[in-house]
């Protein structure tokens, strides 16, 4: 999930399925076409087949609508977000300052992509800490694994997550860093709450994005800070050094 708007610089818990859902089966029916249905395996099989398309609208039609129009993560090459003046305009020793990464710290990279700020994280945290890697796109996870070992880099984990969940262990966590990511996630409540377990008391949550409408690799900060503050965070600084472009903002909230 190296999310896309990184081009742009280059130089819902489903609900569990109820008996209301069986309103287009005729009940009489069913009771009593169970009975032989239930004594053989071969027609409980072909019952299963059989439903399973109600199934699987019921809990489509169950999923939570997106909290806002979202652009698609990058999947391409990573490497071109690898050049020099990166650092310059993002700052990342800056942001993990701001974020108390000290070391021996232990950080989460949400939407790591190649693993540009998780390197960055692990050099700051040291060998006595650790940098969770995390992203949707199994090719970024490879990618950040074969890294970790060609520039010996121990303190990283690489985690598959899923749109909805980072999949983080609990109580792990003293920051987290979503760069670029934010406006990629259709769910952010559910993230977050899946999130929240994962965090240790005091953790900083530090959001790096820009202005736009979601579907054009940014999101409005308003935005952000009203679903954080949804959530169940409370933003506690802000800053606009990051590519000094005056659409960037870096924002660091806490729990309330």
């Amino acid at each position: 999930m190296w999310r896309q708007e990184r081009l742009n610089e280059i130089p819902g818990q489903s609900q569990p399925f109820s008996c209301r859902h069986f309103h287009r089966f005729d009940i009489a029916f069913a009771r009593v076409a169970w009975l032989p249905v239930r004594q053989s395996p071969k027609l409980l099989i072909a019952f299963l087949l059989a439903i399973s398309p109600v199934l699987v609208r019921a809990q489509a039609s169950s999923a939570p609508a997106p909290a806002h129009p979202t652009s698609k993560p990058y999947t391409g090459d990573f490497s071109i977000f690898e050049y020099p003046e990166r650092d310059a305009r993002l700052q990342p020793q800056r942001i993990l300052t701001l974020l108390d990464v000290r070391p021996g710290c232990s950080v989460a990279d949400i939407g790591a992509g190649g693993g540009w700020f998780t390197v960055r994280a692990a050099q700051r945290v040291g060998p006595n800490g650790t940098v969770f890697a995390e992203d949707i796109n199994p090719e970024a996870i490879r990618a950040i694994k074969n890294r970790a070992k060609r520039e010996h880099l121990p303190q990283v984990g690489a985690v598959l997550g899923s749109p909805d969940d980072p999949k983080l262990p609990p109580n792990s966590l003293d920051a987290v860093v979503m760069l670029k990511t934010y406006h990629e996630i259709a769910h952010p409540q559910l993230l977050l709450q899946n999130l929240i377990p994962s965090l240790r008391p005091g953790a900083k949550l530090g959001i790096i994005d820009k202005n736009g409408n979601g579907a054009n690799h940014g999101l409005d900060e308003a935005i952000v800070v009203r679903e954080l503050g949804e959530a169940g965070f409370r933003r506690v600084g802000r800053y606009d050094f990051t590519k000094a472009d005056g659409e960037d903002y870096f924002l660091i909230f806490e729990q309330k």
